[in-house]
């Protein structure tokens, strides 16, 4: 069985569709930017960090390892965490708005033998958004638990005129290279279903 380190709905969701019989566990890290830490590294430093902490918090006897998961909305170098607040938020759909921006989500498995971890950036093309959009998104009250203030699987969809890379990653876990590094694991077999 794995151990998701996350509390996430939506890695949850993902992680099912895998066919992988899993728990989760919430995991708290300090999510902190160090100092001259890029969006990459600081993306895949977190997921380590939390399938390590999973790891070292879980019974061993019943998991065969822990996976973290941190998703990170980019524009430029600079990245967009959830929205603190209102302003917070509109600031946000006005660096979104017209303008392409990547979403980069790394994962880690790790156990007491192996770690390893893979990293996945998706360019996300939104629309011109005007301020009845912005006002409007921010009144269904999606946002605000969101990295970079939406959720493409929701009503931000609308939103994006279209991407390059993987909609699951840009969800928070991307499916192809996850049952990838699962099998290294012995968790995941061809056919989907848990070993």
């Amino acid at each position: 069985m794995l151990l998701l380190a996350s509390q996430s709905p939506r890695r949850a969701e993902l992680l099912k569709q895998l066919g992988i019989n899993f728990d989760t566990l919430s995991c708290n890290i300090d999510e902190t930017c160090r100092p001259d830490e890029g969006s990459e590294e600081y993306v895949s430093r977190l997921a380590i960090e939390k399938s390590k902490a999973g790891w070292r918090t879980c019974d061993r006897t019943k998991f065969k390892a822990s996976l973290g998961s941190d998703t990170s909305v980019v524009v430029g170098e600079q990245i967009l965490g959830k929205p603190q607040n209102k302003d917070d938020f509109q600031r946000m759909m006005q660096l979104l708005s017209s303008s392409h921006h990547y979403v980069k989500t790394a994962v880690a498995v790790v156990n007491d033998e192996i770690q390893q971890n893979i990293l996945v950036a998706t360019k996300v093309i939104f629309k011109k958004l005007t301020v009845e959009d912005i006002e409007w998104y921010w009144s269904t009250g999606e946002p605000g638990d969101k990295a970079g203030g939406y959720a493409i699987q929701g009503f931000g969809g609308q939103f994006i005129q279209r991407i390059e890379g993987s909609y699951s990653a840009v969800v928070g876990l991307p499916l192809c290279e996850t049952a990838e590094l699962l099998k290294t694991f012995g968790i995941y077999s061809q056919r989907g279903l848990s070993l």
